[in-house]
């Protein structure tokens, strides 16, 4: 983790931007005290692979139950009921 003064957040906002971009965890102190820990929000690139991840895994949990003794035309018939 990189520590920075506050001053350098707000003069040089695009050198913290490309920090976090590049994944570093950034300290902002102000006279020394820790004030905040930045980081890099969760790209979509993963949330999508997180999605994806979450879906096999519920379908992968479908798979391994039994399957119903009911023919398809039968629930349709008592759904219509």
């Amino acid at each position: 983790m990189k520590t920075v003064p506050l001053r350098t957040l707000l003069r040089e906002p695009l050198k913290i931007k490309k920090m976090t971009r590049a994944g570093e965890k950034i300290e902002v102190t102000d006279n020394g005290e820790a004030l905040w820990i930045i980081q890099a929000a969760k790209s979509s690139a993963e949330e999508e692979a997180e999605r994806i991840r979450a879906i096999d895994e519920l379908l992968d949990e479908l798979l391994k139950s039994k399957s119903s003794k009911m023919n398809l035309s039968q629930i349709v018939i008592e759904s219509r009921r």
